[in-house]
């Protein structure tokens, strides 16, 4: 019985210390590749660092946004990706379409007042698709940072490597007993 639950838990142990190497390396080589965001089938995900679109999308979550080649077509109640005067990224909701789709104002669904610039349609990125998962965006701006990619590529491969190591030294402690056995009760030779 607790052999079958030592493999068990050795099987899950090693498969989820390389699972979570190879989902950290997938993250960090993604996110240099497309210089901070990575992209997956299609769609960027972003971090949202602000709480102005609470409760819909809280702070601290990831979001996928799908890229848009016409970005004249948004209507009221869409929520957009789009650049600031400030050159950063802001995910709001359109308030009002002015000019045909050339600029937008734009809320956030927490915040009282609309946004106090226009967002001119040639800035926006992309229109949220509504996923989202709370609080990955926490862990994947540390991933992406130099001292969370060091740590989360180093650790698990060190703990990988240890648990390797500690499950050789176990199978050889196993087969040493077995040789003394054998020693023990193979017949006397004659001469």
């Amino acid at each position: 019985m607790w052999r079958v639950t030592g493999k068990v838990i050795s099987g899950f142990t090693t498969t989820l210390l390389f699972a979570l190497l190879v989902v950290t390396l997938f993250a960090v080589i993604s996110s240099q590749a497309a210089e901070g965001e990575p992209n997956v089938f299609g769609y960027e995900l972003k971090t949202v660092l602000s709480g102005s679109m609470e409760p819909e999308i809280q702070t601290g979550s990831m979001i996928a946004i799908q890229s848009t080649e016409h970005p004249t077509q948004f209507e009221q109640g869409d929520v957009i990706t789009f650049t600031n005067a400030d050159d950063n990224l802001v995910t709001h909701r359109v308030h009002e379409v002015e000019n045909d789709g050339q600029q937008y104002i734009t809320k956030g669904d927490n915040n009282n007042s609309t946004d106090s610039e226009p967002v001119l349609a040639e800035n926006i990125v992309g229109e949220y698709t509504g996923w989202t998962v709370p609080f990955l965006g926490y862990a994947f701006v540390f991933a992406t940072s130099e001292q969370g990619a060091v740590l989360l590529l180093i650790l698990p491969g060190v703990l990988l490597l240890a648990y390797s190591a500690f499950t050789i030294g176990r199978a050889l402690r196993q087969i040493e007993p077995s040789e003394k056995k054998e020693e023990t009760v193979s017949p006397p030779r004659q001469e």
